[in-house]
């Protein structure tokens, strides 16, 4: 578009052919597509869809015709047709600056005073380096049809305290300054408009033989639906019909509301409704699935979703997918993506390098020549600040004070017998910008004293950014000594005792000043040794990698005294001319040629220091006027400085100037600069054939230069090219309706003396074709010949053998890589369009960084983002690079302005450049790491974004539009069917996932309490048999014990409250009573009392004082569906029920008859109750399960005794054991084995309450040690609790005598899969303290069986088989394969490999079977499927209100569909599989290991493969250092990752990129909503399950308070 633009202006407006009217017709036209359109019907969502998705395959509609290969066929065909119409065509390649152009459209920079200058550049305009109006025109046109949406993604969610207004008056603006390696920027805007006319060369003949009549390719627009989103177009669909009501907050207009309220149905068997934690104090209002339908939260996913629609993504192909195997989706080449056609290159020499009869035959022997024949002559004049001269150094003091440095360095640093420096070692220059006198003579002292000099930039600060790696390098050169001059000495940070202090990496150095007064004169016999240019090392230039590694380029002496030659030849440099030099005098450009050249040829230099181009940018034109310079060294950046601030200055005539060096010249963006300089200055005598832009490279020093001519008839060459063909590296001249083009300018010719060709950038160096972009190379002297010390970069840089397409070597000298990307026009002009360091390869295409900085930069207003201080640089996500675009925030934008512009930055670049970004973040101002002159540091920066510590203040994550090569969805495949052949055991093949503990038939013992068919009866037999047995002992916080109870006390106290309830509640047999208890002896009490009584007890965990609001609904909620016509309880927990504050949060008059427990009556009942069949109801256990549904199960009184005889047999439990328990005991295991176990087994129970940990967190561990306990339980709570908790203090435990030697079984009670990390952790912290590493294990029980496994094998059984190798019970199982329900088991460590801990050996009685949950057949045993259970103590069914039939018997009498068919199984609703392992039982059985991988309720289905949340959770919180917690869910197919931050509210950003990629990384997802919340907000319950559900409602209904939501595009 640029290009046409200017093709437009320079073609007709020369000729006269074309009137204003014409030119805005013409132009119209050409942008015509990117205006706005009236919208249709139905165009506004599809433009709206549109926006979001950038991406390679698909194209704009207008844009779909022509990608842009010009047919040289038809191309010849218009010429023809022109020429004899005598209109001249458009070229391809033009040359020349149109003279003629009309002075009125040439915009002029309107003068402005010097306040306002200042204001202006504080405020901030465009960067020069990427300056282009005509850029900005086709960036604005491509932007004009998204004018008329406001937003276009859902704006991300902010806390208050984190949207921080700085205050203006505080605020300083920061050194606004230009990408990676430029200084800085002068703010403003310039309307130098870049013109140019049509040249006289023809370009035709070049063209066709570059090309040879390539085809014009077409690329069809594709917006075919991408699977897995046909849901997520239903949910909208359901969303957008939802009645939202919303009492609590005023109704927000933004979300969908319509008439038509869904009831969804639940999934889950209990219809009881759920404890939802509420967050803060808003209403939670759920639609029938409990979903909350309301607030600002559902509406931006809602727009989220819409966004998401139409995934503007290739459609995925059909495939089959085999076992395992998921592949990702591989980049297709794009079928019509252009093709280099051209003829092989053939290499370009440059002109013969002639020598010069009295050229000196070193740098060295020139500057003798010239200190000694004309000592007055001016060598360097250096400027203050205000612009006056500060001192002129002359050759003769050059001389005089370089041998000076040069005897000192040698003989006064060290001893006579041991110098510290001698020649050909290496010394560091440190010198400051506004000093190069001082640096001139350090480093002329040092070519004389023959020591490498290695310049570097001052460091400011210890923790300069880069100056660590600087150090590296000084460190790898062997540097000891340091020259510096003085005012740079005393500027370096000091130590208190007044030492330079040693820089972090760095080598240590002794700092050396080198001004003469510090030196002591040479002897008169004393003489520097001048020889001929030889091959030794002259200097080492530094050189900063992509990646911020810094390397040091050797040139030798020879190289240095050819270059200047070059120099001389190439620019026609002759004695005592002035040249103006603004550059670095450091390094590159400035070091050649205002330190090098200008020596050899007796040159004056003006040298300009950053600091004064700062306060005055015009200070450089004003010297050239002033010393009627020849020369100028400048950066187009200069250039664009001197613009903004230019003033209709009278005095201002450059027409004394022959060369103006463009140093930058070799970036494409700096040709705007270039034309905009030459329309304003051409009217102060600049010519416009004295601008020579050149190319360079640290590696290759100058690669070309454009020569001055006299002759100004001979225009620059130009060359507009298609962005799209330059992503495939082939260059295609532009067709006009094209937006993407780059206008590039040639740096001339080869260098004098050197031969140039361009090579393919990847792989084999091969000859390019005439019309493909390759990495350009030269062969010459004056070049770099190594890095220091890298001999193998060195090979692969300075060592390259270009090859012909048959593999010839084309020359027997190796060429140099000079890391620019380009190509050779026609008559040996050099064009370069990039920078290999700034290149990122995006699915196969090539884009530049620079490119991308520059449409960014055109995206208009630019209010919002500092011009200059913006980064561009990929990251690999995924197998692919990604584009991260990083830019500083004004501090006065709001945020909704910075995310318009955001958005609109995104669909400039998926228009211009056919590629999405990742990810855009904002960042505030100053605060982006610097390089020492001011710019980027872009491979600081990037360490920042990937280590999590950039802190930005916006971010925009796009992983949506960019990541389209994740592995295609799963389709699933028909299960095995009855149809398929059943043999024994097997199923197709593979042996039958089914496992059973010990036979309860076959076990002899001695089990009195067998006898007894009740609970209540075996208490009697025991209060008759051994009264005094103690069976419990409650601990109280400080480890003594609380309360105890004998066999006969616990008998006596339930008889008086079986009496109590008789009496006082007037209760009947099969009545339900509520235990409102804490842990403790009462409860266990008023358990037993209740059986006395035939009553059906509920234990209920009793309300927290502390938040009565939110634990007592659960409370009332478990009373009123139990159907309790009785509460008991304490008599302070009484009084809590009936205070005011349990008024406020239920209804208290609707409590059932509350007993006080403390008050009991003194006499006996006149008989115990004993039920009249063993099936009858014993009690009745409830309990929230992980997805937060409230279910009850009934529990009989055989299936009770049944499961205390099996905990009995598998622990081994007798009167004469003693166990502690640290557990909750309210429901499942827990209560059985606080309340149960010991009345049946006669074991003493120790028990602990959970709570009382939190105030003495050593509590049970000291109680297992004190009391010498064999066996254990406790839940992943307490285990958290203690190895948090007891971290540090291991050895005070050890000195206050904790022992856990005697510890046979650390049982885990847990329904999930086992926490692997957690007790390896447990194992290993206290493994001091005595704890076996094998005594750590896990149970598993779930709604229909409360315990399923307990126990590991003894450990005796282990100890055979030697205890060094690892966990027989950890298995490593491959995670992708897992997806798809397979278990394929992997070495430890292998990638996507997962650690699966065994859930322990399955209780005697107890049957297992693993099945599909959707077909209900067997599975084989490489399956992962649901754990079915069948065993004596399997609950009899849920307890429910309304008795929802089906859903009870498919949970609890559910029938295999082939098989096995007649055996009554109940589901577990948890996925696992079996595995048979080498161990064998005490009895020489072979052992079935049971894996629990994850509840199937809360696995998400995603892509047709099922994810289990705590895997995404477990790579989350490795992600970042700051993230405690992490829990996902999905919502509309979308899946949310909430994450606690435990930091700054500042780094809550940092962690949406580390999210986003660790998921799409490890488990090839994209993450939809990324949420950062406070600690502690994620709901946990008593066993320490995260409620993932109740997290989603309370996110959903806004209730979360987050810190910050984003809504990844």
């Amino acid at each position: 578009m640029s290009a046409v633009m200017l093709l437009l202006e320079g073609k007709g407006r020369s000729q006269g052919d074309i009137t204003q009217k014409g030119y805005e017709k013409k132009r119209s036209k050409l942008i015509g597509a990117y205006l706005p359109q009236p919208p249709t019907a139905n165009g506004a969502a599809v433009v709206r869809c549109r926006l979001q998705h950038s991406d390679v395959s698909t194209r704009r509609p207008f844009r779909s015709a022509h990608i842009g290969v010009c047919d040289v066929r038809e191309a010849a065909a218009r010429e023809r047709v022109a020429s004899a119409t005598g209109n001249r065509p458009l070229f391809y390649f033009r040359f020349g600056v149109d003279q003629a152009l009309p002075q009125e459209r040439r915009v002029p920079v309107t003068p402005s005073s010097a306040s306002r200058y200042h204001r202006r550049r504080s405020s901030g305009s465009r960067d020069e380096r990427y300056r282009s109006d005509v850029h900005t025109e086709a960036v604005q046109a491509a932007l004009a049809k998204h004018k008329e949406r406001k937003m276009a993604v859902p704006m991300p969610s902010k806390r208050r305290s984190l949207v921080v207004q700085t205050s203006m008056d505080a605020y300083t603006p920061p050194d606004t300054s230009s990408g990676s390696e430029d200084e800085g920027s002068v703010q403003g805007d310039s309307q130098g408009t870049p013109t140019s006319s049509q040249g006289s060369i023809n370009m035709e003949h070049w063209i066709s033989q570059a090309i040879h009549g390539s085809t014009t390719s077409t690329t069809s627009s594709s917006s075919t639906q991408s699977g897995g989103s046909g849901a997520a177009h239903r949910l909208a669909d359901v969303m957008a019909q939802t009645h939202i009501e919303n009492h609590s907050a005023p109704p927000d207009v933004t979300t969908y509301t319509s008439e038509h309220s869904i009831q969804v149905e639940r999934p889950q068997g209990s219809t009881t409704s759920r404890t939802a934690p509420k967050y803060g104090n808003a209403e939670l209002m759920e639609t029938g699935d409990g979903v909350p339908v309301s607030s600002r939260v559902s509406a931006k996913i809602q727009q989220l979703v819409n966004t998401l629609k139409r995934p503007k993504r290739p459609p995925l192909r059909e495939f089959f997918v085999d076992d395992f195997e998921e592949l990702l989706e591989v980049q297709q080449p794009d079928p019509n993506q252009p093709k280099p056609e051209g003829a092989q290159m053939l290499a370009v020499r440059g002109e013969q390098l002639g020598v010069v009869t009295n050229w000196p035959p070193s740098l060295e022997a020139a500057l003798q020549r010239w200190g000694t024949i004309s000592p007055k002559a001016p060598c360097l004049t250096t400027m203050d600040t205000n612009g006056k001269p500060l001192y002129i150094l002359t050759y003769g003091k050059l001389w005089t004070r370089s041998m000076k440095v040069a005897y000192n360095i040698l003989h006064k640093l060290g001893t006579k017998q041991e110098p510290m420096v001698r020649p050909g070692d290496r010394v560091a220059l440190v010198f400051p910008n506004n000093d190069p006198a001082a640096f001139m003579v350090a480093f002329y002292g040092c070519l004389l004293a023959e020591v490498v000099p290695v310049p570097i930039e001052v460091p400011l600060t210890r923790k300069d950014a880069g100056s660590q790696q600087i150090g590296f390098l000084l460190g790898s050169c062997g540097v000891t000594v340091a020259l510096t001059s003085d005012a740079c000495h005393k500027g370096l940070p000091k130590s208190p005792t007044g030492e330079i202090p040693q820089f972090k990496g760095w080598p240590k150095l002794l700092w050396f000043v080198t001004e003469s007064k510090h030196l002591s004169k040479p002897p008169r016999d004393w003489f520097p040794h001048i020889k001929d240019a030889n091959n030794d090392t002259a200097y080492i230039e530094y050189k900063t990698c992509k990646d911020g590694s810094v390397l040091g380029v050797t040139v030798t002496r020879i190289a240095l005294l050819t270059h200047c030659q070059a120099l001389t030849q190439a620019c026609g440099y002759t004695e005592a001319e002035t040249i103006v030099n603004v550059l670095d005098f450091k390094k590159d450009v400035g070091l050649w040629h205002g330190i090098l050249t200008s020596v050899m040829n007796m040159m004056h230099v003006i040298s300009i220091p950053y600091s004064l181009m700062k306060v005055n940018p015009l200070s450089w034109i004003q010297k050239v006027c002033q010393y009627k310079a020849k020369v100028a060294c400048v950066k187009s950046r200069d250039m664009h400085w001197a613009l903004v601030a230019h003033r209709d200055q009278r005095d201002v005539n450059l027409s004394s100037l022959r060369m103006l060096i463009v140093a930058d010249g070799a970036n494409p963006w700096s040709i705007s600069s270039c034309d905009a300089f030459l329309n304003v200055f051409q009217s102060k005598g600049l010519r416009q054939e004295v601008i020579c832009p050149c190319a360079s490279s640290p590696e290759a020093l100058t690669v070309a230069i454009r020569r001055p001519t006299d002759d100004s008839n001979q225009p620059p060459g130009r060359g507009v090219l298609s962005m799209h063909g330059l992503t495939y590296g082939v260059i295609r001249v532009d067709s006009e309706e094209k937006l993407s083009v780059l206008t590039v300018q040639d740096v001339g010719l080869v260098m004098p003396g050197a031969i140039m060709c361009s090579v393919k950038p990847e792989g084999i160096p091969q000859l390019c074709r005439t019309d493909e972009i390759g990495e350009l190379c030269v062969c010459a002297v004056a070049t770099g010949t190594s890095y220091y010390g890298l001999s193998g970069m060195t090979k692969n840089t300075f060592e390259v053998f270009p090859v012909t397409s048959s593999g010839a070597p084309i020359s027997e000298y190796p060429f140099i890589r000079t890391g620019l990307l380009g190509f050779v026009g026609p008559g040996g002009l050099v064009f370069v369009v990039g920078k290999m360091d700034g290149l990122m390869v995006v699915s196969g295409r090539r884009h530049n960084a620079d490119d991308i900085v520059a449409t960014a930069l055109a995206v208009e207003p630019m209010k919002f983002v500092y011009r200059g201080r913006i980064a561009v640089f990929s990251v690999t996500v995924l197998h692919d690079e990604r584009i991260v675009i990083v830019a500083e925030q004004r501090p006065d934008s709001t945020e909704e302005d910075s995310f318009q512009w955001m958005s609109r930055v995104l669909q400039a670049i998926d228009s211009i450049h056919q590629v999405g970004v990742y990810c855009l973040a904002l960042v505030p101002a100053n605060t982006l790491p610097k390089t020492p002159l001011g710019g980027i540091h872009l491979s600081e920066t990037k360490q920042l974004f990937l280590e999590g510590s950039l802190h930005p203040c916006n971010v925009l994550m796009c992983p949506h539009t960019c990541v389209t090569n994740l592995p295609k969805p799963r389709q699933k495949q028909p299960e095995i069917g009855p149809a398929s052949v059943m043999v024994g055991n097997l199923v197709s093949g593979k042996r039958i996932a089914q496992a059973s503990g010990r036979d309860l038939g076959q076990i002899e013992d001695n089990d009195q309490a067998r006898k007894f068919l009740f609970l209540s009866e075996v208490l009697q037999w025991r209060a008759q048999t051994t009264p005094d047995h103690v069976l419990y002992t409650l601990l109280n916080c400080r480890g003594t014990i609380a309360n105890s109870l004998t066999c006969v006390q616990l008998h006596k106290r339930a008889e008086k409250i079986a009496v109590m309830l008789m009496e006082r509640g007037h209760l009947q047999d099969g009545d339900h009573v509520a235990l409102v208890y804490p842990p403790g002896i009462d409860l266990i009490a008023a358990f037993y009392g209740c059986l006395y009584a035939g009553c059906v007890p509920i234990t209920v965990r009793p309300p927290h004082p502390q938040n009565i609001a939110t634990t007592l609904p659960t409370v009332k909620m478990i009373v009123e569906v139990s159907r309790s016509a009785c509460l008991m309880t304490t008599q302070l927990i009484c009084k809590l029920l009936r205070s005011r504050e349990a008024a406020a949060a239920v209804d208290v008059r609707a409590w059932p008859l509350i007993l006080d427990t403390d008050d009991l009556p003194k006499k006996r009942p006149a008989q115990i109750y004993k039920p009249s069949n063993p099936d009858t109801l014993a009690y009745l256990d409830f309990s929230v399960s992980t997805t937060g549904m409230l279910a009850g199960v009934k529990m009989s009184h055989a299936a009770t005794s049944a499961f205390c005889r099996s905990i009995k047999l598998q622990c081994e439990l007798y009167p004469s054991r003693e166990v502690a328990i640290c557990l909750d005991p309210y429901c499942g295991l827990g209560f059985v084995l606080w309340c149960l176990c010991s009345v049946y087994s006669g074991h003493q129970s120790i028990l602990i309450p959970p709570s009382e940990l939190e105030t003495n967190p050593a509590l049970w561990l000291l109680a297992v040690s004190q009391y010498k306990v064999r066996d254990t339980f406790c839940s992943y709570s307490v285990m958290e609790l203690c190895t948090k908790g007891l971290g540090s203090q291991t050895e005070s435990l050890k000195a206050r005598g904790l022992d856990l030697s005697r510890v046979r079984t650390c049982v885990v009670v847990a329904e999930e899969r086992p926490r692997i990390a957690l007790t390896q952790s447990f194992s290993k912290l206290f493994k001091d303290l005595g704890l076996h590493p094998r005594a750590v294990s896990t149970s598993f029980g779930c709604r229909v069986n409360l315990a399923i496994c307990l126990q590991p094998h003894r450990l005796w059984t282990l100890a055979e088989q030697g205890t060094s190798g690892p966990d027989p019970t950890t298995v490593y199982v491959d995670m992708r394969a897992l997806r798809h329900d397979r278990v394929r088991l992997v070495e430890r460590g292998s990638p996507h490999s997962l650690p699966l801990m065994e859930s322990g050996k399955i209780l005697p009685g107890v049957r297992i079977i693993i099945a599909n949950p959707e077909t209900k057949g067997p599975l084989g045993d490489s399956h992962l499927g649901e754990i079915w259970v069948h065993s004596a103590h399997n609950a009899s069914g849920y307890f429910t209100i309304y008795g929802d039939e089906s859903l009870q018997s498919d949970h609890f009498n559910s029938r295999l569909s082939f098989g096995d068919t007649q055996t009554i199984w109940a589901r577990t609703g948890y996925l696992g599989f079996l595995r048979r392992t080498e161990l064998t039982d005490a009895n020489g059985e072979r052992h079935d290991a049971l894996y629990v991988v994850g509840a199937l309720d809360e696995a998400m289905e995603l892509r047709g493969m099922r994810y289990h949340p705590i895997d995404i959770e477990t790579s989350v919180i490795r992600a970042h250092k700051s993230v405690t917690e992490c829990a996902v869910f999905t919502w509309t197919n979308l899946l949310v990752v909430v994450v606690e931050l435990d930091g700054s509210e500042q780094e809550a950003l940092d962690l949406v990129p580390l999210v986003t990629n660790v998921v799409l990384e490890e488990h090839y997802l994209i993450v939809g909503v990324v949420v950062v919340v406070d600690i502690g907000v994620i709901p946990i319950n008593s066993r320490g399950e995260k409620q993932r559900m109740h997290l989603r409602d309370g996110f959903l209904a806004d209730q979360l308070d987050p810190i910050y939501v984003a809504y990844n595009m």
